[in-house]
């Protein structure tokens, strides 16, 4: 797909100008790195300083969500839809190169810009904290004790339109200088990956629980 047909037309912002080979613009390589991951960041700037805030999120349709305490200064912010940069990357492996000027990092990452709403409709905001344990666990929402009006009072919800949004992808060998490919230096990629641990059961787990199956269903990376 050439970039004036892309899903996400390109931006000045979202332009890949180094390794221009690396960027995607296409809505099936964003959504399946999205997808694939938790943990997003979220950049934003408040009084003239920068701030990167780390958190979970999930992503329905075109857009993508993550949500916090309603006392947080950052989700505050949000309230007034300033601009923001959410950021995932994901790491495949590490490519170490015959040269150290080429030794680099297989990764899937994404990078959005847009103004951050927060999510105002009871039902709404209700659908999404569903969506996003869904994400997490599937089949898990019907089991939880449903929130109370406190909890989602004290929860907000927001969102990010997917508009202005570029994919960045590196994958495979390493690529060194022509003549250096004759060294006796090992070169090739060490696979990495985030994997899912054996569930631990909670210490005041009350007797006779069984790990739910559905765990085997969670999916990161």
């Amino acid at each position: 797909m050439s970039t004036l047909e892309a899903d996400y037309p390109p931006t000045e912002r979202t332009r890949v100008k180094r390794s221009h080979e690396r960027g995607r613009y296409d809505r099936e390589t964003v959504h399946a790195i999205l997808d694939a991951g938790l943990m997003c960041h979220v950049g934003y700037v408040i009084d003239g300083h920068p701030y990167v805030t780390p958190t979970a999120y999930w992503r329905s349709g075109e857009r993508v969500y993550w949500h916090g305490s309603s006392a947080s200064r950052m989700l505050r912010h949000l309230k007034a839809r300033p601009r923001v940069c959410f950021t995932v990357a994901l790491m495949d492996g590490l490519v170490l190169a015959r040269s150290g000027f080429h030794t680099s990092v297989n990764y899937r990452s994404v990078m959005a810009f847009g103004a951050a709403e927060v999510v105002e409709d009871a039902s709404e905001k209700l659908a999404g904290l569903e969506a996003m344990m869904e994400r997490i666990v599937p089949g898990r929402w019907p089991e939880l004790k449903p929130p109370t009006t406190q909890e989602l009072k004290a929860t907000t919800l927001v969102s990010l339109q997917l508009e202005e949004v570029v994919a960045k992808v590196r994958s495979g060998p390493p690529k060194d200088e022509a003549e250096d490919y004759a060294l006796e230096v090992w070169a090739g990629v060490v696979p990495t990956a985030t994997t899912i641990g054996k569930p631990e059961s909670d210490p005041d787990l009350k007797p006779g629980i069984a790990v739910p199956e559905n765990l085997s269903l969670v999916r990161i990376g």
